[in-house]
């Protein structure tokens, strides 16, 4: 009596573990999604909240109109991202195409807002979306995210939906 060996796998086997793979990328590629939707917000915070320290700086200098001449606030320092939409401000260097920067309001007697406005690469479901630092009269910052189209799914703890 002849013995036969098997070699490789049964049909069986290869099509358990193709359905393996496609129930675990069905569950994956979602989560990875949000991940990165997630990431792309809790940087435009991070981005806006660089501006702060230009806004403080003016501020306490006592300058609120942006430029770059005698006595101006100088954004020129703040430079493009590629999620964010909105051009320059106060004669600062013009942005590369697909770039862009947060965009700031002085006030001493009233609240100065950042505000960042996801575009460029930032991913459809939250393109267009703001982030909102704001600076109260007393100095205190507060930050909220658009609610309808980052809401609470996406917008990181430090800065909740407004």
């Amino acid at each position: 009596m002849k013995k036969t060996v098997q070699h490789g796998f049964t049909l069986i086997e290869l099509m358990i573990v193709v359905a393996i793979i496609a129930i675990l990328a069905a569950i994956a590629i979602p989560q990875y999604q949000t991940y990165v939707i997630r990431s792309q917000v809790a940087r435009a915070v991070s981005e806006a909240s660089n501006a702060k320290v230009i806004v403080e700086d003016c501020l306490n200098n006592g300058k609120t109109t942006l430029g770059t001449g005698a006595g101006q606030c100088d954004t020129s320092s703040l430079t493009g991202s590629d999620i964010l939409s909105g051009a320059a401000q106060g004669g600062a260097p013009a942005l590369p195409a697909g770039m862009g920067v947060p965009q700031i309001t002085l006030s001493p007697t009233a609240n100065s807002t950042i505000v960042a406005t996801l575009g460029g690469h930032a991913a459809t479901k939250v393109s267009g979306g703001t982030v909102t630092l704001t600076r109260d009269v007393n100095g205190t910052w507060t930050c909220k995210t658009d609610n309808t189209k980052i809401g609470a799914k996406y917008a990181p703890a430090s800065c909740p939906p407004g």
